[in-house]
């Protein structure tokens, strides 16, 4: 089985690009649905969350996503601790359904994992497709979408690596700024090419 990477930014559109290529019939595993799991009611992850981030659990024993960002996106050292609990349990997730996948015959899988790069995940894959834009752009839509003033829309695009560092690791890049039909014959173009590959 081969596997590539599909990364971007947040509010890169990386989803949209996502979806797209499930559409062409890619098998894409996303690793933030990934993320989630392992730390749903009653897991070790969530126990070991809980643990190190007191107060970051809803009263029904669910994580509270948003407590939990506030606390790591504006500092490094507990955006670090978080990443040490987790990226050990999503890494194990993503082993037991890439060979699942593989036993059932799929010759080629999409990692859709916004840190790719930042966690040296990239080196592993045989190819990387970048989701990118403008910086502008992406701390506009993000403002946007997340009701965000600029100081917090700029914390979290802090937090990752700029879509402009990552383009040196990209095999393909698909420019996210223009049209969804600009964006689609993009995505139909990198799924050419990666099927070309065998």
């Amino acid at each position: 089985m081969k596997i590539y990477g599909l990364t971007g930014g947040i509010a890169s559109g990386k989803s949209t690009v996502s979806r797209m290529f499930r559409e062409l019939g890619a098998e894409v595993l996303d690793a933030d649905l990934i993320a989630r799991e392992v730390v749903e009611p009653g897991t070790p992850g969530l126990a070991a969350v809980a643990e190190r981030f007191p107060g970051v659990v809803g009263p029904e024993g669910r994580l509270d996503r948003a407590a939990l960002g506030a606390r790591v996106f504006g500092d490094a050292t507990e955006r670090a601790a978080l990443n040490a609990l987790l990226h050990p349990l999503i890494g194990q997730r993503f082993i037991e359904r890439t060979q699942a996948l593989a036993e059932a015959g799929v010759e080629r899988v999409l990692y859709d994992a916004p840190l790719l790069i930042e966690n040296r995940l990239h080196g592993a894959m045989e190819g990387v497709v970048l989701v990118w834009v403008p910086r502008e752009l992406q701390r506009a839509r993000l403002m946007r979408r997340d009701g965000l003033d600029e100081a917090a829309a700029e914390a979290r695009l802090a937090a990752q690596l700029p879509l402009d560092g990552k383009r040196e690791h990209a095999t393909w890049v698909v420019d996210n700024s223009g049209t969804l039909e600009a964006t689609r014959a993009q995505v139909e173009e990198v799924w050419r090419a990666v099927l070309a590959r065998g």
